[in-house]
């Protein structure tokens, strides 16, 4: 039952899809609680395989645990807590590892384009780019494949997962830098692999999720294109964006992210607050106007590295000049959510502004789990 809505960003999107086109998109926004709310025709508080939309069914009798034929809440809740069927992370993907974006051999100057083994059919296809988070000072690239490899598999999505030169390498404006040429090295190789390069979406957490608000939001800033790669001509815009609780206004963090320590400081060269023009080109806030691609950002109440309030002011700037922004709080989440609980947000988002499908989603408020 649960591949319509389960845990793992490998299967959710797709086969929620499959429920939201069959049925209803609204009723893909709930929490477990809501879709079972929704399910339950009848309201016994059961699920009877008739209730059950069709994408769903396949997995009926995995979540009818006690074997009576019908599904209870504490059983289809119970469903969240199972890890996925055991695969590799990136089964069903053809990965093809450190490519050079920028015409240097730096290897974190390097990306990785995933195809799927198996196309929906044969136009190009959608691009989603994932940015690793670490605090602009760690993580790595094949990370981030692993948490969009379930997006590639079913046929729908390429996927490129993209390095950049860490703090202790190069300060800031050298990340955004870097994620602009890839962004205009995927345009330059579109027909190469046979991908859209007029829908590209970038996904990012904490660290990722600034650089992929800094690409959406800085498309016209001339300053911060840089001169990397052989590909100037291209374009460096993006279609949307899904920036997962990512700094956004580093003057307004804190006094802990000011410390000349903190991975915000170390980014910039020097404490924010002795540094503020610098500090300001840094933060997506600052060049938030009108032509700026829509937002889906989500964000945990009690995010205790970047404050829940980056993403509030983010997502309120981004309205007031009229670009199309949700904002997904997850009530008492803290740093590192798992995508998981907003897995159905995404794909709504993504299916709405790369494939032109559904409506503006709400606001919403989601439990952690």
């Amino acid at each position: 039952m649960m591949n319509a809505y389960r845990i793992s960003m490998s299967r959710v999107f797709f086969a929620v899809m499959l429920v939201a086109l069959a049925s209803s998109a609204m009723a893909q926004q709930r929490s477990p609680e809501g879709l079972f709310k929704r399910w339950d025709k009848n309201g016994d508080g059961k699920l009877v395989p008739a209730e059950v939309p069709q994408g769903a069914q396949r997995n009926f009798k995995r979540a009818d645990a006690n074997g009576d034929g019908s599904i209870s809440l504490a059983e289809h809740l119970q469903l969240f807590k199972r890890p996925p069927k055991a695969m590799g992370a990136t089964a069903g993907v053809k990965v093809l590892r450190d490519l050079p974006y920028a015409g240097t051999k730096n290897p974190r100057q390097m990306l990785d384009v995933m195809l799927p083994e198996k196309r929906a059919d044969k136009r190009p296809l959608p691009v989603l780019v994932c940015i690793h988070g670490g605090g602009w000072r760690g993580g790595h690239k094949s990370g981030a494949a692993n948490q969009i490899a379930g997006y590639i598999r079913p046929g729908r999505f390429a996927g490129v997962s993209v390095g950049y030169r860490l703090t202790g390498e190069a300060q800031w404006p050298a990340q955004i830098h870097d994620c602009k040429a890839a962004i205009r090295w995927i345009r330059a190789n579109a027909k190469k692999y046979n991908l859209d390069s007029d829908r590209i979406a970038v996904i990012g957490s904490s660290a990722g999720g600034h650089l992929v608000a800094m690409l959406g939001t800085s498309g016209d800033v001339k300053e911060l294109e840089g001169k990397l790669g052989p590909h100037l001509d291209q374009s460096s815009r993006v279609k949307c964006v899904i920036d997962m609780f990512g700094p956004t206004a580093l003057l307004q963090m804190g006094e802990k992210q000011n410390a000349p320590t903190s991975p915000e400081s170390r980014l910039i060269g020097a404490p924010l607050q002795s540094a503020k023009a610098k500090s300001l080109q840094a933060s997506p806030l600052t060049h938030v106007t009108k032509g700026d691609a829509p937002h889906l950002i989500i964000h945990g109440t009690s995010d205790r590295v970047v404050p829940f309030s980056q993403s509030l002011i983010l997502h309120a700037a981004l309205k007031k000049v009229g670009v199309e922004s949700t904002l997904i709080t997850v009530e008492n989440g803290g740093h590192g959510l798992r995508r998981t609980m907003t897995d159905i947000q995404v794909g709504l988002f993504l299916e709405r502004h790369i494939f032109g499908n559904g409506n503006k989603l709400p606001d919403e408020t989601v439990p952690a789990r």
